[in-house]
């Protein structure tokens, strides 16, 4: 099989070694953050709670999970077109995703090792979940005959700056969705192998328990400061993270619901119930989650879905640069204005059982 049908589309550094995709506000980005306030932080009042988190930690439970068996050693070249697209992209997001919290983990760990211990060793043994993570990711790109270079990402990506209780938001929120992604796949294949079309499917279970174990961190730490948590600032943000993780999720998803069919599931229908789960799930830190119930919730997100295959259609056509950003503003304007009314669809009020840390 010629080149072109192996790596449809995939502009290389040099040769096997994939150009990044292009960032944009729907990819996954790579964080920094105040070091000097997080390491001033109090844990006391939750440090229980974290130090028997770092002894689960410490145990390791996948250290001998994330090894290649027979099943990779063959040839994917029948996956191939617009499938093999979809799936590199896959392939791709999942390990910048990966690489960027083993970024900031291990920098976390670092700057924090004399201040804070328990936290600087929580964030170095997470850096090393999650470099397992990418790794795993890069070497199945490998079987595409593509790699990431990821000291090239390391220099070349754009850093967004969060505060430290934004980077505890995102991160919590970012984990856990990653759980219920990792986890609704793996059931729907354990039901479904004839819709298996890779192995790399078949780590899933185990390695959804390190995003899990990661998230019962950052709500422990969160919990640890409870001044995040309980002000009215703090219910306007967690209401903000939940829509942007959930939005951002759900345009991807359904760009790329080609992929999602090919594994036998619908791109809306999973979503939705990631979505739901992961509401739930926050509803156990956070003083709010979303009404993901109400039918105007993704009523709004089909606009922006429609709206993106517009914006897509004009990028992809002929016009001149100044002209194709005339006719994008509209949709630019639109979506702005259905996040706006997504973000004021009244929340839930989660109600605390009394005595507990907030």
């Amino acid at each position: 099989m010629v080149d072109s049908l192996k790596k449809p589309g995939f502009e290389e550094i040099r040769p096997g070694v994939k150009v990044p995709a292009k960032e944009t506000l729907l990819t996954p980005r790579f964080y920094t953050t105040d070091f000097e306030a997080m390491g001033e932080m109090d844990i006391s009042v939750n440090e229980d709670e974290l130090k028997a988190i770092l002894e689960e930690f410490r145990a390791d439970y996948n250290r001998h999970h994330f090894v290649r068996d027979e099943e990779f050693d063959k040839s994917w070249d029948h996956i191939d077109g617009e499938t093999r697209r979809l799936f590199v992209e896959f392939l791709e997001r999942s390990c910048t995703a990966e690489f960027s919290g083993f970024l900031l983990y291990k920098e976390l760990g670092r700057r924090l090792k004399d201040k804070s211990p328990v936290l600087a060793e929580c964030f170095n043994l997470m850096s090393r979940d999650e470099a397992r993570h990418a790794g795993f990711l890069n070497k199945a790109l490998a079987d595409f005959n593509l790699s990431l270079d990821l000291s090239f990402l390391t220099k070349s990506r754009k850093y967004t700056y969060f505060e430290p209780k934004f980077i505890f938001y995102a991160t919590y929120l970012s984990e856990k969705i990653g759980y219920w992604r990792y986890i609704t796949i793996y059931r729907h294949l354990e039901q479904h192998p004839e819709d298996r079309i890779y192995p790399i499917f078949r780590w899933f279970e185990n390695w959804c328990q390190d995003e899990n174990r990661h998230g019962d961190f950052f709500d422990a730490v969160m919990r640890a400061q409870p001044q995040i948590l309980n002000d009215w600032k703090a219910r306007l943000w967690c209401r903000f993270f939940l829509l942007s993780v959930f939005a951002t999720m759900y345009l991807n998803d359904i760009q790329r619901q080609d992929f999602y069919a090919a594994i036998g599931l619908d791109a809306r229908e999973y979503d939705k119930y990631v979505i739901e789960k992961t509401n739930e799930t926050a509803g156990r830190v956070f003083p709010v989650i979303l009404d993901v119930a109400k039918p105007e919730f993704y009523e709004r997100l089909e606009i922006c879905v429609k709206n993106n295959q517009k914006l897509t259609a004009i990028a992809e056509s002929n016009s001149p640069k100044p002209i194709q950003f005339l006719q994008k503003l509209p949709y630019y304007i639109s979506n702005a204005w259905q996040m706006v009314r997504l973000y004021f669809i009244k929340p839930i009020d989660v109600v605390v059982a009394e005595g507990s840390i907030r």
